[in-house]
Order: structure tokens, then C-alpha cells, then sequence
């Protein structure tokens, strides 16, 4: 598929639609060139800290939806790194033609600097605001407008997760917190005790 190339899965309101973003999570973008490399490295140093702290809820007993809803997090973040790493360098630019894989001059881009590809789009929405609106008489609204992908879904999935269910997720991990600390404080009187 080339840029902006759709295909119809149901009706109106589920398209694929070939795009590639060179921002954020449902095409936001900012600061250009040096915002690109600042997004890639951020995203980088996010996936490592995100790994670290399931890593470290792993070793406690921590509700297991917690680091279900990380791991989602975190598995969307890496597919984004990889298209915003590579995926410049080993194709070449989609407007107006199918990219190629390995093209024999080069990617359209360096290391860091690549597109992240979103294909999914729910118009499930599609009007106009009344004449009579003080905001945006007559105008388009589209909802859901951002176009999107596997990774953003999962990202997003994962937060509100979290979200949702946060007294619950995180109540417990103070509770686990509690009860390992007044565990020791038992232990420690336990020992000075038989000593």
C-alpha cells in the first residue's frame, strides 16, 4: 500500500489506512528533527524503566493485572521503537509508490529517525456540527479521527487498565508492602528473643 491508501474492512466506519508517523501515539508530533531523536531516546529509557520496575513487581507478590497492564505497556512501546529505529533505514518512502525492503540506495532515513507505520481507522462518526453551534458551525467531526496501530492499542489498553482498576492493583501492593515490613519487625523480636 502506499501513503494514504485505504481499504474498506466494514462499511465506513472500519478502514485500513496506510500512514506512517513520524510523532507520538495517534499522530501527534512536536519539536521536528530534534523532537524525533528526543521521542526515540525518551521511548528507549521508558521501555528500560518500565522493564526494570515489572521486573521488580515480578519479584514481589504483586497483583498479576498490574503486570499484565505493564507488559502491554511496554510491548506497544517496543513495537514503536522498532518502526522509529529501522524501519527508515531498510525502506524507502512510501508517497506515491509501495516502499521497498532494502532498497539498493538506502532507506529514506537514518538510525532514530523513521516513521512509526499506523494503519487502523474506526470513523465510527461522521458529521457535521450544527449551524446553530457557537463552536465550529457546519464544520466536519469525525469521531474517532486519529489513526492508529496494534502498539498504540496496546499502550492505551494497558494504561487504562491501570486506570480502572488502580484501588484495587495498587492497595494490595501496599498491603503486600505492609505485611513484608511487619513480617521483619516480628522476625527481628522473634530473634532478639531466643537470644
Amino acid at each position: 500500500m502506499t501513503i494514504g491508501q485505504e481499504l474498506q474492512i466494514f462499511d465506513h466506519w472500519f478502514i485500513i489506512h496506510f500512514t506512517e508517523n513520524n510523532g507520538m501515539a495517534f499522530g501527534f508530533e512536536f519539536g521536528g528533527n530534534m523532537g524525533k531523536i528526543f521521542l526515540s531516546l525518551f521511548r528507549i529509557a521508558a521501555l528500560i524503566g518500565i522493564g526494570w520496575y515489572i521486573y521488580i513487581l515480578s519479584r514481589k507478590k504483586t497483583h498479576t493485572l498490574l503486570i499484565v497492564s505493564l507488559s502491554m505497556i511496554m510491548a506497544g512501546a517496543l513495537g514503536n521503537i522498532i518502526d522509529s529505529l529501522f524501519y527508515g533505514m531498510i525502506f524507502n518512502n512510501s508517497f506515491g509508490q509501495v516502499a521497498t525492503l532494502f532498497p539498493a540506495d538506502g532507506g529514506y532515513s537514518s538510525f532514530l529517525h523513521g516513521r512509526v507505520v499506523d494503519m487502523f481507522y474506526f470513523p465510527v462518526i461522521h458529521t457535521h456540527f450544527p449551524s446553530w453551534s457557537p463552536l465550529w458551525p457546519k464544520e466536519e467531526f469525525i469521531f474517532f479521527r486519529p489513526i492508529f496501530n496494534i502498539s498504540d492499542s496496546s499502550i492505551t489498553t494497558g494504561v487504562f487498565l491501570i486506570l480502572i482498576f488502580q484501588k484495587k492493583l495498587f492497595r494490595q501492593s501496599e498491603r503486600i508492602g505492609s505485611f513484608t515490613s511487619q513480617d521483619n519487625v516480628e522476625q527481628t523480636s522473634h530473634i532478639d528473643e531466643h537470644v
